[in-house]
């Protein structure tokens, strides 16, 4: 069965980004998957300090809870990142979590998650494009440098308010095709 991913970068629970990350991962369901969502803010996860001890097959100094992590994210056959726009880039949490994704980067790792399929979602206050357009950047060169196939996106300008995108029912059932 396949087993999808959805992790969200948000702070706020049941806001845009939850809301469109559920409906993603809804379709999926819909589809015949079994899916499970992170909320990072529930984590912590430290900085890498590109000590590169997982390239030397050791475990990582950090003692937080991406050790626990990667196992899921090797798992899951597919992956749905959400987070809003923060300063044209992701949230800081989840930018922690793909900056530790240097373990997927070594070599003997990098056949753990080459391939895996990944989505994104994203919901954000202003309507200018401009404005999301180097969050998916980094996340698409971050995904081709690390072989993760990105299937698809989810874009929501103009949203602020706490679970404002579930008025937008166009961007919810886009967000469920995804799935």
């Amino acid at each position: 069965m396949v087993h999808i991913l959805g992790i969200v970068g948000s702070p706020r629970r049941k806001g845009n980004t939850d809301v469109l990350v559920s409906h993603v991962l809804a379709g999926a369901e819909g589809r015949g998957a079994t899916t499970e969502t992170l909320f990072l803010n529930d984590l912590t996860i430290r900085e890498c300090d590109g000590c590169h001890a997982c390239w030397q097959g050791k475990r990582c100094p950090k003692a937080d809870d991406m050790a626990g992590l990667y196992a899921r994210i090797e798992a899951a056959d597919g992956i749905v990142f959400g987070t809003p726009v923060y300063w044209y880039g992701p949230t800081g949490i989840l930018k922690l979590l793909i900056d530790r994704f240097v373990y997927f980067n070594c070599p003997e790792n990098r056949p753990q998650i080459a391939g895996t399929r990944v989505a994104i979602a994203v919901p954000y206050e202003d309507t200018d494009a401009e404005t999301v357009r180097p969050l998916l950047e980094f996340f698409k060169k971050s995904f081709a440098y690390l072989e993760m196939n990105c299937i698809g996106q989810i874009v929501v300008p103009g949203v602020t308010i706490r679970g404002e995108v579930a008025q937008k029912p166009d961007c919810l059932q886009a967000a469920f095709e995804l799935g």
